[in-house]
């Protein structure tokens, strides 16, 4: 079997680790193993390393691998959405009386799950700008034990300089955790740049199909605790004591989806600067969001860890919320709808949709921001339908 120390490139891993041909029927996708036991050998002996699913599938083990080895790192594990592998990472490695740095700007389910799971649960966190290193650095606490970031963030595509966080992040004896679901393990390796954890919601690009949910995280090789546990270790306790793994007809899912995902990427990127350069001329467009472009912020640090800058675009428009709402009904190619990251264009009102959880905080999104997840159709037909939208309302 191939494996990610093999020097192969990015799309040989995605298709080939944990994708070996069968060796009875010689099989070349994995099989799905529908199965919850296995016949053991002898009492206590495991058959091949299964004895229940919820430890162990070979499905999920062959996703696991191919994880590891497209973001280079020691182990990954499976769950059954980006939410129950952020919560396992949460319980894994911190405690009552913990503290966590979070940005400011994050997906609104990451928030609800620091504020009103983990915070009742005794674990504190403050909000910080990732993209200013020394503003995280100031909010560090004593009992400061990870600091968590999404670079793209969700939904304004802030940057955070992976290597600069790493390392305020270890020299206060914390973990980095990166979500790393808008950029993917095709344009951006946050283990490779320091991390300690990267988590994955595989719902979006990974099975890029809009036909599953799922969740990964991915652990660093030689990453410990505070404390000096291994975080692997830690993780893959917890994954087995906690349940809520990947079941084998998801994992099969999206083990398929990560076989076409530089492919897939590629194309996501091409048709993302394009919607860019077309909203970058429209007069009903107040401010964009993008990466790629060159007035962005942080676009230096995004050029620097980044292979390209994804497929997500977020913009404001003039006129306000009550423009915003009626932009996003008035599309027909685009879906609305809430997910992104399949193959088909979305487009969404973060503030009334996926950023809902996170109003009357300081995570609240601009109340006329329209966010696009910028699929794979012909692009020419994409900017046709948003101009005839926005042109509608202007």
């Amino acid at each position: 079997m191939a494996t990610h120390d093999d020097g192969l490139g990015f799309s040989s891993r995605a298709i080939h680790v944990g994708s070996e041909p069968d060796p009875t029927t010689g099989a070349v996708v994995p099989p799905i193993y529908a199965t919850s036991t296995y016949k053991q050998d002898g009492v206590g002996g495991l058959r091949g390393g299964y004895e229940y699913s919820r430890s162990a599938n070979p499905t999920r083990t062959a996703l696991e691998e191919c994880f590891a080895a497209l973001e280079g790192g020691e182990r990954a594990f499976a769950f059954a959405s980006g939410l129950a592998a952020e919560d396992c990472v949460l319980r894994s490695l911190l405690a009552p009386g913990d503290h966590v740095v979070v940005p400011t700007d994050a997906y609104g389910g990451t928030y609800r799950l620091f504020n009103r799971v983990a915070r009742p649960w005794g674990v504190e966190h403050s909000i910080a700008r990732i993209a200013d290193v020394e503003a995280v650095r100031a909010a560090i606490r004593p009992e400061t034990r990870m600091i968590w970031l999404e670079t793209p963030t969700n939904p304004l595509l802030g940057i955070a300089d992976i290597a600069a966080m790493a390392e305020v992040a270890h020299e206060a004896g914390a973990l980095l955790v990166v979500d790393n679901t808008f950029a993917t393990a095709y344009l951006q390796n946050p283990l490779v740049l320091g991390a300690d954890v990267v988590v994955h919601s595989t719902t979006k690009y990974s099975g890029g199909h809009s036909d599953v949910v799922g969740g990964i995280v991915v652990t660093a090789s030689g990453a410990h605790t505070a404390a000096g546990e291994p975080v692997t270790e830690r993780i893959g306790f917890h994954q087995n004591a906690m349940g809520a793994v990947a079941g084998p007809f998801d994992a099969w899912l999206v083990l398929r989806g990560l076989k076409t995902l530089a492919v897939r990427m590629e194309r996501h990127c091409d048709n993302a600067e394009a919607i860019v350069e077309f909203l970058s001329g429209h007069d009903g467009v107040t401010e964009i969001f993008y990466p790629g472009l060159a007035g962005h912020p942080n676009h230096e640090v995004a050029a620097r860890q980044m292979k390209r800058y994804g497929g997500m675009v977020s913009f404001r428009v003039r006129g306000g919320e009550d423009v915003a709402v009626k932009v996003v009904g008035e599309t027909q190619l685009w879906t609305l709808g809430e997910s992104l990251g399949g193959v088909e264009s979305l487009i969404e009102h973060p503030g009334r949709m996926t950023h809902a959880s996170v109003a009357g905080t300081e995570l609240e999104v601009p109340a006329d921001l329209v966010r696009l997840s910028v699929g794979i159709e012909d692009v020419a037909d994409l900017i046709a339908d948003l101009k005839q939208a926005l042109d509608r309302l202007a």
